[in-house]
């Protein structure tokens, strides 16, 4: 199980989310209460193991503000949580997880529209465009015809509730935010919890 732990905004919390044994970590470019800037990303990266691979999260950014974002951060993975388009993606250079908000069966269908390494399937858009912390209908995703090994759940996820996500949706990969924090802030603790959890069994 792939366990990525986004809303990174210290060394601290990177290398917490790392020793726990995180697979990725995400820093937030869009307009959110846990951004950071390109700069903050790389500097935190280079005290990061090599093996997390660290993601970047963005809105509807325009391409070119994106590319440059990649490159000073030195991300591996870009996820896309807008309005993106197929042919956005088809112009990105890194591996890419595109987001999609579910709340029918019918917004799955979107995703034969795009070619990408991961689907990330997420709740209904808030204030901002994930990180809500709320679960979406997990039997939404039970359609047999979604490739399991592309898929990663968000949305609501905590140490209490990701190994029923993980037999309800079989997904390559989990990912949290909120879910692993305490007072809006990255908790130690609770990211050994979540990451135990989903890696067990």
């Amino acid at each position: 199980m792939i366990v990525k732990i986004c809303g990174i905004q210290s060394v601290e919390a990177g290398l917490a989310a790392a020793e726990a044994g995180a697979d990725m970590i995400g820093f937030v470019f869009a307009d959110s209460s846990r951004q950071v800037t390109a700069e903050q990303a790389a500097q935190i990266g280079k005290k990061l193991p090599s093996h997390v691979k660290k993601v970047g999260v963005f809105v509807n950014e325009p391409i070119d503000s994106l590319i440059n974002i990649v490159e000073t951060a030195a991300l591996d993975y870009i996820q896309l949580h807008g309005d993106e388009t197929p042919v956005y993606l088809s112009s990105l250079n890194k591996p890419v997880m595109k987001a999609f908000s579910v709340s029918s069966e019918a917004d799955l269908k979107l995703l034969t529209n795009y070619a990408c390494d991961y689907y990330l399937l997420d709740s209904p858009a808030e204030a901002y465009r994930g990180g809500n912390g709320r679960p979406f209908d997990w039997s939404l995703a039970s359609s047999e015809s979604l490739p399991r090994e592309k898929l990663f759940l968000a949305g609501g996820l905590h140490a209490d509730n990701v190994q029923q996500a993980i037999r309800e949706v079989s997904p390559a990969g989990v990912d949290v935010s909120s879910g692993v924090e305490t007072d809006k802030q990255k908790d130690p603790l609770k990211i050994q919890q979540f990451i135990a959890a989903a890696k067990k069994g």
